[in-house]
C-alpha cells in the first residue's frame, strides 16, 4: 500500500450518517475521489463528526455516482491509488 499522503478534506460520503460507507475526498488538483469502503472503527469515527456537521444536500461525481455532501472540516490522511477510478484509501486517522 502507497505511504499516506498529507491530509485531504472530504467533500462528502456514501450511505447513512450513522453509518457512512464511503468518503468523497478531494484531491491536490480539485478533483473528488471515492474512498474504498470504510473500516467499522473508521465509519464510526467519521459518524461522529456527520452527526455533529447536521443535513447533508445531495451531489454528484463528475462520473454521476451520487454522494451526500459534507461541511468542510474533516480531513483523513489517504493513500491514493493509480486504479483507472481513482479509488481512494483512508488508511490512517481522521483529523479534526
Amino acid at each position: 500500500m502507497p505511504t499516506p499522503e498529507a491530509g485531504r478534506p472530504i467533500a462528502g460520503f456514501t450511505g447513512t450518517v450513522a453509518r457512512p460507507r464511503h468518503l468523497v475526498v478531494r484531491l491536490p488538483d480539485g478533483r473528488v475521489a471515492r474512498s474504498q469502503q470504510l473500516t467499522a472503527p473508521l465509519a464510526a469515527q467519521v459518524a461522529l463528526f456527520l452527526r455533529a456537521a447536521g443535513p447533508a444536500a445531495e451531489s454528484r461525481t463528475p462520473d454521476g455516482e451520487p454522494y451526500q455532501r459534507a461541511d468542510d472540516g474533516l480531513v483523513v490522511e489517504v493513500a491514493a491509488g493509480t486504479t483507472r477510478h481513482a479509488v481512494v484509501a483512508v488508511v490512517v486517522r481522521v483529523q479534526e
